[in-house]
C-alpha cells in the first residue's frame, strides 16, 4: 500500500470517530492562508498552522472567545466549521463539526496536499482518471471570457480539457462549478488543477 493510501485509509478511520480525544488524530502541518468568520460574521484573515481531522490550530489577528463558533476557508480545503476549544499566543484551535462522509473527504484533501509537495507533474496523475462522456461543455476564466471544450478525463484534483484556445499556465478559472487554474498546456488543449479536491462520486455524476 502507498504511503499516501495508507495515510488516507489512518486519517479515515481516525476521523470517523469524533468522540476520541482530539489530539489523537494525526496532525499535519500544513502553510495556507485563508479567512475566517466569528459568530459576529466579521471575517478576517488567517493562517493554518496545523490540522487533523478533528481540529485545528489557527494564528489569528484578533482574540477570539473559548467556544465562540468559528467558520474558516482554506483554499484545496475548503470551509470547515467548528468552535473555539483552546487559546494560545496569536491564535487559537478549533475543533471540526462534521459528519462522517465530511471527515473523509477532509481526510482525502489532507492526504493529497501532504503529498504534492513530492508528487511532480505526471506522478499527480496517478489519481484515477475518471472516464467521462464526449460533449461540449465550457470554462469561464476569470476575466469573464466563456470559451469552449471537451473535458477528455477528469480526477479528484484535476481535469484534462481538449480545446483550442490555451489560456496562459495560472489562470483562474471555473469548469461547471469547480474552480481551477491552469497548471499546463498539452497538444489539445489544458491541464486544471482544482482548487479544492473533489468527490470520485460527485465528479462521476457531474461529468458521467
Amino acid at each position: 500500500m502507498s504511503n499516501a493510501l495508507h495515510t488516507l485509509k489512518e486519517l479515515a478511520v481516525l476521523g470517523a470517530h469524533p468522540a476520541t480525544d482530539q489530539r489523537r488524530h494525526r496532525r499535519v502541518t500544513l502553510p495556507l492562508l485563508g479567512r475566517f468568520m466569528r459568530a459576529n460574521r466579521h471575517e478576517y484573515p488567517c493562517k493554518l498552522n496545523d490540522i487533523s481531522v478533528g481540529g485545528a490550530a489557527i494564528n489569528s489577528p484578533v482574540e477570539v472567545e473559548a467556544g465562540e463558533r468559528i467558520v474558516v476557508y482554506f483554499d484545496h480545503l475548503g470551509g470547515l466549521e467548528g468552535h473555539v476549544v483552546r487559546l494560545f499566543e496569536g491564535g487559537f484551535a478549533m475543533q471540526v463539526k462534521a459528519t462522517a462522509h465530511k471527515r473523509e473527504k477532509l481526510a482525502a484533501q489532507l492526504t493529497w496536499l501532504i503529498n504534492r509537495d513530492v508528487l511532480s507533474g505526471a506522478d499527480q496523475r496517478r489519481h484515477e482518471r475518471i472516464p467521462v462522456e464526449e460533449r461540449t461543455q465550457s470554462v469561464v476564466l476569470d476575466s469573464g471570457e466563456t470559451l469552449a471544450c471537451q473535458v477528455a478525463d477528469v480526477s479528484i484534483s484535476g481535469a484534462s480539457l481538449n480545446m483550442t484556445e490555451r489560456p496562459p499556465v495560472g489562470t483562474k478559472l471555473m469548469l461547471g462549478r469547480l474552480r481551477g487554474r491552469v497548471v499546463r498546456h498539452h497538444e489539445q488543449g489544458i491541464g486544471v488543477q482544482f482548487v479544492d479536491i473533489q468527490e470520485p462520486e460527485a465528479l462521476r455524476r457531474h461529468f458521467t
